[in-house]
């Protein structure tokens, strides 16, 4: 059985911790994670340092691979690119809990995290780094693209195309045929009937347009700050281990 370290700390990173015991397949011996301090108890393990540590834990520890556990999409693209550079040859996880349902002809790509009770219906693609939240499902012929997530009891109708980066947030509904451009957000509870552009906030029962955002802009519970900070933290320690 691989060893293998979560990125991520947080709420999520112990449900993808509980994801990973249910199915019994990697071993895992702490999590990584850039805020919380080293030797911190989560979920009953320990943060074991910084993505700056991966090189020493891999060595000294034997990891085989992570898995990123951050829900922000750009966030963790931030820390995706920031662990190929340290450590490029590490394996990156895929995560599916066994009471996930997947159909015939899926597709899942690398680093991708599917929860407990998701549906993924016939033909249909997730990208990699992509999540799929508890009891949400994705409609036949879906596709998710890098980067992408959509949250707890989501219903997709079948055809979705939901572009890099974008989320669709708690409980939202999608009816089939729709296309979600880069980047953007639908709003919780909120019901897509038409396509959403690249850049663009989008809520409400029918969602309509709200505003434009930007990459790595705030998602409406202002999470995606982290985003900010993680690339501030990028900036900062890049020298430490860019040769």
């Amino acid at each position: 059985m691989k060893n293998i370290l979560i990125v991520g700390a947080s709420g999520h990173g112990g449900m993808v911790l509980d994801c990973i015991n249910k199915k019994g397949q990697y071993n895992v011996l702490g999590f990584i994670d850039s805020f919380k301090k080293k030797g911190t108890k989560k979920y009953g393990l320990e943060v074991l340092g910084t993505e700056l540590d991966l090189p020493w834990l891999v060595w000294r520890l034997d990891i085989q691979g992570v898995i990123i556990a951050i829900g922000n999409n750009w966030t963790r693209k931030i820390m995706v690119d920031k662990i190929n550079t340290i450590c490029p040859l590490l394996e990156m996880v895929t995560v599916v809990h066994p009471s996930a349902i997947i159909g015939m002809g899926v597709k899942i790509g690398k680093g991708t995290v599917i929860a407990p009770g998701a549906i993924i219906n016939a033909n249909s693609q997730m990208g990699d780094y992509c999540i799929l939240n508890t009891n949400s499902s994705l409609g036949h012929d879906g596709i998710m693209e890098d980067f992408s997530s959509v949250s707890s009891g989501v219903c997709t109708g079948g055809n979705l195309t939901l572009g890099k980066y974008s989320a669709i947030s708690l409980g939202a509904n999608v009816i089939e045929n729709i296309s979600i451009g880069k980047h953007s957000l639908i709003g919780a509870g909120s019901l897509v009937i038409k396509n959403v552009a690249s850049y663009s906030l989008n809520y409400g029962t029918p969602a309509r347009f709200i505003r434009k955002r930007k990459t790595g802009d705030a998602y409406l519970n202002g999470d995606a700050n982290c985003g900010q900070s993680y690339a501030v933290h990028n900036e900062t320690n890049k020298k430490s281990y860019v040769q």
